[in-house]
């Protein structure tokens, strides 16, 4: 039985754009592709031929538009459309060459020649399709149509022989600096200037480009030879231009792109300091960059570097969600980042792998460190230094380079200058390179090291040159002999805890970082104790910002042989209850940790104190079930201690009781006898 074809579901209309609106389209589209510029010296053949077959069409569109709403057949409607479509793509690729790091553009050539030539063969098999007999044009327009559609047919793929003598000069440079041989002058110049990179903004915005493009993984292909580039224009920056003048926000701690980025607080590694790219859990449930406690774990360290409490094992799990969350952060702010696993290597490692990358930031760090030495006015000191921070900012093989080119000694004496940018700059520089161990040998030992950053810390004119002195510290205290030494040197914690009282919030934090790590060993203890480092504590326990930090110096205080200092200071139960009831997780579980020291050794006073407290007992069993694992075991502990001390009260007054009768009655005897 025939079915009719009435009864067939036909397929949903797909809305389209009248003729009218495609040519119009379509006119604006080859107008502003006629325009374009090439991006300086770099694929002007392509560019510039696109741009003539575009104005060409342009007017076989505007031929179109004399009609209001032209009556156009549907096949030539049809093929309007593909055509827009093919324009559009044209304007895509323009604008992506545009936007590209030079160097990648150059490298990629041949792959965008071929990529313009595919487009224009799309061009000439739809113009060869257009059906112009049965559109109304003039003979002069049709000429035209007919002769983009020849040239179109002509096309090849082809890369102009300049830029390919140019790609081939660049990676001859790249050839000579795997080798050790130091670019020549004179033909470094010359190929830079043929680039359009022809000062130190334009190389610095190159730098960016090939930074973001190499994070963003965009030509997996390229990456090698694209993270070889960054150092090469890097030092020829440095080399040709001069060392950028630093920029009015410059002087935080660290940057990965022009300015330097506020990393959020949970972004970043309490051991490196840096932005965490493979985010692990240890056994106390702080997050850590996977390398850095590892390190840390295999120097011989058996305690959480944050807390000070013993690692009850030493795996390390994945921290997946905050990974994602870095990621993602790091796309918004433009901001490299190589999420990795464990054996997949990463950003750095492919650095570290990079034969021309090694070398040209050794020479780079060399040629700084030479005009450090010559550099005749503070201004051009500044500029330098601000180079060599930007250098050590990230990369172990950075931070060696620059230290053995001799950098640490030159910092020193500019802590004491009275330019306030060179001076935070020259901390900055200095903190950067402290973060490699060898480093902090370096600075421990260098003539008038740590007494340099203790004066930035007592005496500098910004609080962020305070503040980066008292993270320089925190780095120095990682290693166990040097903790003990800093922890010897009294004004290193006077000027700490004059930090902590009088500093903004992000310098109290420093601060007290630094203050717990050299709290994790216990002969600092009695010094931070007389130091005034458990009343100061406590003096910030209240501000929300700091409240974690600043009970965690008090926990590693109590644990360590200064129990009775927190206890006996003025207030420190009531505050460390208040922590209880209303801080963090790790705050909570710090404050727990400190109370149950200071009840054990700290007397009744502190128990007494803890037990009248009202509330207590909801406070501590809410604690059991939301905190921790080493918070729920701390309150369970707590919760023992106020148990037994009721009982013990108990027992006191029943005793008490006993005796008032036995002493009545024997009263009452004696009398009636």
């Amino acid at each position: 039985m025939a079915i009719s074809s009435f009864n067939l579901p036909r397929p949903p209309l797909l809305p389209t754009p009248p003729d009218p609106d495609v040519v119009r389209s379509l006119l604006r589209l080859s107008r502003e592709i006629s325009l374009c510029e090439p991006p300086m010296s770099l694929q002007n053949r392509n560019f510039s031929s696109i741009a003539r077959k575009s104005k060409l069409l342009a007017a076989f569109f505007e031929e179109l538009l004399r009609d209001p709403a032209p009556a156009l057949p549907r096949s030539t409607s049809l093929c309007l459309k593909e055509i827009l479509l093919v324009f559009q793509r044209f304007k895509a690729l323009l604008a992506d060459c545009s936007t590209r790091s030079r160097m990648r553009l150059l490298l990629q050539s041949e792959s965008v020649a071929n990529e313009f030539h595919e487009l224009t063969l799309d061009l000439s098999t739809l113009l060869d399709i257009l059906p112009l007999a049965e559109i109304d044009v003039g003979e002069d327009v049709r000429d035209l149509v007919d002769l983009v559609r020849r040239q179109c047919r002509r096309s090849v793929a082809s890369v102009d022989p300049a830029e390919a003598a140019l790609r081939g000069e660049i990676l001859d440079i790249i050839r000579e600096i795997e080798r050790e041989i130091v670019p020549d002058r004179s033909k470094l110049e010359a190929v830079f200037e043929r680039l359009g990179l022809d000062d130190s903004r334009s190389c610095r915005t190159e730098i960016e480009s090939l930074e973001r493009e190499i994070g963003d993984r965009v030509a997996e292909k390229w990456t090698a030879s694209m993270i070889a580039l960054v150092g090469l224009v890097r030092y020829a920056k440095c080399v040709l231009y001069g060392a950028s003048t630093p920029r009015s926000e410059s002087a935080g701690k660290f940057s990965f792109s022009a300015t330097d980025l506020a990393i959020p607080a949970d972004f970043r590694c309490p051991i490196s300091l840096e932005l965490i790219r493979d985010p692990v859990v240890v056994a106390t449930g702080q997050t850590y960059d996977r390398e850095s406690i590892s390190r840390w774990i295999a120097s011989g360290h058996a305690t959480c570097p944050k807390t000070g409490q013993a690692l009850a094992h030493t795996n390390l799990i994945p921290n997946r969600g905050l990974k994602n969350l870095i990621s993602q952060w790091c796309r918004e702010q433009h901001v490299p980042f190589d999420g990795a696993e464990p054996g997949n290597g990463g950003e750095a490692n492919a650095v570290s792998a990079n034969k021309a990358a090694l070398e040209a930031a050794r020479m780079t760090a060399s040629f700084l460190v030479q005009k450090l030495a010559a550099s005749p006015s503070t201004e051009a000191a500044n500029r330098v230094v601000h180079e060599l921070r930007q250098l050590a900012k990230s990369g172990s093989d950075n931070r060696a380079f620059v230290a053995d080119a001799g950098a640490i000694p030159l910092l020193l004496p500019l802590f004491r200058s009275e330019d306030q940018g060179l001076q935070v700059n020259a901390v900055t520089a200095l903190l950067n390179l402290s973060i490699l161990e060898a480093n902090k040998k370096r600075i421990m030992h260098a003539d008038g090291g740590v007494d340099g950053i203790i004066d930035v810390m007592a005496s500098a004119a910004t609080w962020r040159a305070k503040e980066n002195a008292a993270a320089t510290i925190l780095s120095l205290s990682s290693i166990h002999a040097y903790r003990r030494r800093l922890g010897r040197n009294p004004r290193v914690i006077e000027q700490l805890v004059s930090l902590i009282k009088a500093g903004p919030t992000s310098t109290k934090k420093d601060a007290l970082a630094a203050i717990l790590s050299l709290a994790g060993d216990r002969e600092n203890i009695s010094r931070l104790v007389e130091g005034g480092v458990v009343e100061a504590a406590l003096e910030t326990v209240g501000a929300v910002e700091v409240a974690a930090e600043a009970v965690a110096v008090l926990a590693a205080v109590a644990k360590r042989g200064g129990a009775e200092a927190v206890g006996q200071a003025d207030g420190s139960v009531s505050k460390l209850v208040r922590v209880l009831r209303r801080g963090t997780d790790w705050a909570r579980e710090s404050a727990a940790a400190a109370l149950v020291q200071v009840c054990r050794r700290a007397g009744g006073s502190a128990v007494a104190e803890l037990a009248a407290t009202p509330g207590i007992e909801w406070v501590i069993w809410e604690l059991m079930g939301s905190g921790t694992e080493r918070a729920r075991r701390k309150a369970a502990t707590l919760g023992r201690i106020c148990r037994r001390w009721a009982a013990a009260l108990e027992a006191d007054r029943t005793a008490r009781f006993s005796a008032l009768t036995i002493t009545a009655a024997t009263t009452t005897t004696v009398a009636q006898s």
